[in-house]
């Protein structure tokens, strides 16, 4: 291929999360913490419009079949 370097560093593998965590500091844990809790709050606010737009389409148009 002409996008192959051969003087390229070889790719690196991605490190195990248990490696991850056990390399990590407080302060990276507690931010990596605070990340995902915010992940989670945005996955959850997603869930709930996704919900009341299956609800506001249930009204119109009637529940599916179940």
């Amino acid at each position: 291929m002409l996008d192959d370097d051969p003087f390229a560093p070889p790719a690196k593998k991605p490190m195990a999360l248990e490696a991850q965590l056990e390399n990590a500091s407080i302060g990276d844990l507690e931010l990596r913490i605070e990340r995902l809790q915010a992940e989670i709050r945005a996955c959850e606010k997603a869930i709930q419009a996704k919900r009341a737009q299956r609800a506001a389409a249930d009204s119109v148009f009637g529940a599916p079949p179940s």
